[in-house]
C-alpha cells in the first residue's frame, strides 16, 4: 500500500510541476526583454567588479515564465569552476519564506491553527510565561531571542533534529509578552519548524520536499548538509580587505527553517512565481502570509508570514526578503502589481551589499 502511495504521490508532483515554470539548465535571454537584459548584465558585471564578489547568479521572472537566468563569475575560485544557473547558493534567511509556504500548506488542509498555543500540537519545547503561537513565530512577534555572541559554535555541530537543537535557546526567557513587540529571530522558526513537524506527522525537511518543493519542481533547493556532497553547491567565501578568502566552515543544522537552505535564483523565482499565479497556495492563504502584523498597540510591523513588506522608490508595491550567512547573500523581490520576481545570489557575504536598491534597479530595466 505504501508504494502505491508513493507511486501515487509522484504522479501528482510530477504533474503539479508541470503547471509551473520550467527549470533552465542554462542561461536564458527572452528574445522580447533582450534590451533589459543586455542593460542588467552590465549592470550585474559592475556590481560584482565593485564589490569584489567571486559569484553571483541571477533570476528574473514572471508568474508565467522565467524571463533571464545567468550565472556571474566563479563558483569555486580555487578551481575556476564558473556560476552556472543551477549553482546552489546559501540563501540564509530566505529559508524562512520558504518556510511559509509549507505552513500555509497546513493551514488550508485544516492541519494547523496558527492561532492556537503551540502547546496543542505537542512539541517538546519548555513552557513559558506566556503561551506562543505560530502566527506569532512567523512574524516574530513572540518575544523568541535572535543571535547572541558564542552562539556561532553552533556551527560546530550537527544536530539530528530540529528539536534537539532547541538546547541552544531553549532556556531563555521571552523578551516580552507575545504580541506586545517585534524582535527578528531565527530561532523562532526553528520552534516553528518543529511546529510543522508535528502538525504535519513529517520531518521538517521531508515535508518541505513533499509540500512544496516537489510540487514546484524545486529540483535545485535543499538542506545545506555540511556531512554530505550536494552537486553543484558553490564554494563560500568572505571578503576581507578587498581580499576574497574562504568562509569559516559551519554546520547549519541547527536553523534548517530560518537560514540553514540552498537554492538557485531561478527556483525562488519559481517559488515567488507561485505566489502569484496560486499554483501552491489558495489566493486567500497568499494574501495571508502577505499580510503585514499589527502588535497589540497597532503598530504596523510591515512584515508578514516570512515577507516583508513595502514601497520602492517609485511608490510600486514590493513583497521581499534577503538572507546574510556565512559565505552566502541572497535577496528575492516580487511586484506583485507589475507580474514581476527577482532572485539574486552571490557566494560571499562580508563586503556584499545586495538589497532592495539593487533588486529595484534589475525591476526598473523589466518594467515598462
Amino acid at each position: 500500500m505504501k508504494q502505491i502511495l508513493f507511486v501515487i504521490y509522484l504522479l501528482c508532483s510530477q504533474w503539479a510541476a508541470s503547471q509551473n515554470i520550467s527549470q533552465p539548465k542554462e542561461t536564458i535571454r527572452d528574445k522580447l526583454y533582450s534590451e533589459a537584459i543586455r542593460q542588467a548584465e552590465r549592470f550585474i558585471d559592475s556590481l560584482q567588479a565593485k564589490q569584489g564578489i567571486p559569484g553571483i547568479s541571477v533570476s528574473v521572472g514572471t508568474k508565467d515564465k522565467i524571463l533571464w537566468a545567468e550565472g556571474f563569475g566563479l563558483a569555486d575560485v580555487e578551481n575556476q569552476v564558473p556560476v552556472t544557473v543551477v549553482s546552489k547558493f546559501r540563501i540564509g534567511s530566505v529559508s524562512k519564506s520558504l518556510t511559509t509556504l509549507a505552513v500555509g500548506k497546513l493551514v488550508e488542509e485544516g492541519k494547523l491553527d496558527l492561532d492556537a498555543p503551540i502547546t496543542k500540537y505537542g512539541v517538546n519545547f519548555p513552557k513559558k510565561k506566556y503561551p506562543i503561537t505560530a502566527r506569532q513565530l512567523a512574524t516574530h512577534t513572540a518575544g523568541m531571542r535572535h543571535y547572541q555572541n558564542g552562539d556561532g559554535l553552533n556551527c560546530l555541530r550537527t544536530f539530528k533534529t530540529v528539536e534537539e537543537s532547541f538546547v541552544i535557546f531553549s532556556s531563555d526567557s521571552l523578551l516580552f509578552q507575545p504580541g506586545t513587540a517585534y524582535n527578528y529571530s531565527t530561532y523562532g522558526y526553528s520552534l516553528l519548524s518543529a511546529v510543522v513537524e508535528k502538525a504535519s506527522n513529517t520531518p521538517f525537511l521531508n515535508y518541505m520536499q513533499t509540500a512544496v518543493f516537489a510540487p514546484l519542481g524545486m529540483s535545485n533547493t535543499g538542506a545545506d548538509y555540511s556531512d554530505q556532497l550536494v552537486a553543484q553547491r558553490v564554494r563560500f567565501y568572505e571578503i576581507q580587505k578587498g581580499r576574497v578568502v574562504n568562509a569559516e566552515q559551519c554546520d547549519n543544522s541547527y536553523k534548517w527553517a530560518g537560514g540553514g537552505l540552498l537554492s538557485t535564483p531561478s527556483d525562488l523565482v519559481v517559488m515567488s512565481a507561485s505566489l502569484l499565479n496560486h499554483s501552491l497556495l489558495k489566493k486567500e492563504t497568499v494574501e495571508l502570509l502577505f499580510t503585514p502584523q499589527l502588535l497589540s498597540n497597532g503598530v504596523n510591523t510591515n512584515y508578514g508570514l516570512g515577507w516583508r513588506l513595502g514601497m520602492d522608490k517609485k511608490g510600486r508595491k514590493i513583497i521581499h526578503h534577503g538572507g546574510s550567512i556565512n559565505g552566502g547573500r541572497t535577496f528575492v523581490m516580487i511586484y506583485p502589481d507589475n507580474n514581476l520576481v527577482i532572485a539574486i545570489t552571490a557566494n560571499a557575504l562580508d563586503g556584499t551589499n545586495i538589497n532592495v536598491p539593487e533588486a529595484e534597479t534589475l525591476a526598473n530595466y523589466f518594467v515598462k
